[in-house]
């Protein structure tokens, strides 16, 4: 049996335990690799987290980047830019996040034969620094935020010298291709675990709601996700609204929630296993994104696909990488962003009409099938494979 090539993968947002709330795309995504890779996932140290363990197929090692490990706060719980939005002093980690992430790679370089960079920033940038053959993979803020000197510049230099450049939607790669022209890009989304959520998940009494329908919206509460057009919709809509997840607008969006009492009710952060029932006994999900004002905005959005998988139809906005998946009238009803009316109007729409609801439901099955990580996992090996080809030869 012919040894399989050695994968490391880079990311910043990768679960800190099995069971975290985190999302854990790359670690499913690594997961599926496992196939056909020995697979390391190299990602930030967290209080709490261990240095090193074996998540399922996958070895994961958790770099410390700070002498002072409980201050090791950058990147979890959510994402770098929000949580340096949060509390502005984190700003001070950048740098030694680089450093650090620079040199745990350089010294293993000789150990992996290809390298899987997650997000342009700082993934990418820093492994252009290092001789290795890479893929580095655009997911979202990372390619559409922060292009002004010097990091569009090192963006540019980040895909000039990788060996395979991919994004999760159509209009990451448009981005990407002016960023470095002349540089092949291809789309490959990250996928649905087809085998965790579904509608056989669905607990007809989960939320205690009696006879009212159920309005989901999953996902962290930035402002890009925009929650707040929700929560003004819900004014015109005769359901209640579950809010499932965390983040730096939970309590202004709890203030805005107060006068329809208890009509919208906040979960927090939900494990993948406690999301599947939650999806699955919901109505209709809901998530209205917009473009946030530093140009963060939504790339592909795997939500979609979970609610999907779940038996859900789902309404949402014209933002982003979201058409791309997200089909008007085929497995979904897309409105125009920033704007409540018009998705109260959607909300009805589907509450209201049980043969569009069927529609959309048995067309987002379908689509999510598409993106199972059999296939999505199949795809990026095929660009993975002679990367460490090439390395080893």
């Amino acid at each position: 049996m012919a040894q399989k090539k050695r994968l490391l993968v880079t990311a910043s947002t990768f679960p800190r335990w099995a069971g975290d709330s985190e999302p854990r795309f790359v670690y499913d995504l690594c997961c599926a690799l496992s196939n056909d890779f020995d697979v390391t996932a190299l990602v930030p140290a967290c209080p709490g987290a261990a240095d090193t363990e074996q998540l399922g197929p996958v070895r994961v090692i958790r770099y410390h980047y700070f002498p002072i490990h409980r201050l090791e706060t950058l990147c979890y719980p959510g994402a770098i830019v929000p949580r340096i939005k949060e509390k502005k002093a984190r700003a001070l980690l950048v740098p030694f996040l680089f450093a650090a992430l620079w040199w745990n790679i350089w010294r293993r370089r000789r150990q992996f034969d290809a390298v899987h960079a997650h997000w342009l920033i700082p993934q990418g940038i820093v492994q252009s620094f290092v001789k290795m053959p890479y893929l580095v993979t655009g997911h979202g803020g990372d390619v559409t935020s922060l292009n002004v000197f010097p990091l569009r510049q090192l963006k540019a230099r980040c895909l000039r010298r990788a060996a395979a450049v991919t994004a999760v939607s159509p209009r990451l790669k448009g981005v990407l291709e002016d960023l470095c022209p002349g540089k092949p890009v291809a789309v490959l989304p990250m996928g649905c675990n087809m085998a965790e959520f579904s509608p056989a998940m669905r607990r007809g009494d989960f939320f205690g709601q009696g006879q009212q329908p159920v309005v989901l919206f999953v996902g962290r509460l930035a402002e890009k996700k925009g929650v707040t057009y929700l929560i003004d919709a819900m004014k015109d809509v005769d359901a209640q609204l579950v809010i499932a997840g965390d983040g730096p607008l939970r309590a202004a969006l709890e203030q805005q929630a107060r006068p329809l009492g208890d009509r919208v009710r906040f979960l927090g952060a939900k494990t993948h296993g406690q999301l599947a029932e939650i999806y699955a006994s919901a109505d209709v999900f809901a998530a209205p994104s917009v473009r946030a004002k530093d140009g963060d905005e939504e790339g592909f959005g795997l939500v979609f696909l979970e609610a999907m998988a779940s038996g859900l139809p789902v309404v949402t906005s014209r933002s982003g990488g979201i058409p791309y998946v997200v089909h008007h009238e085929e497995n979904g009803l897309l409105v125009e962003p920033n704007d409540p009316a018009a998705l109260a109007a959607a909300l009805n729409r589907v509450l209201k009409d049980g043969s569009l609801r069927q529609k959309l439901t048995e067309g987002g099955l379908a689509t999510a099938q598409k993106y199972s990580y059999t296939r999505v996992g199949a795809a990026y090996a095929a660009l993975l494979g002679p990367l460490g080809e090439v390395h080893r030869g």
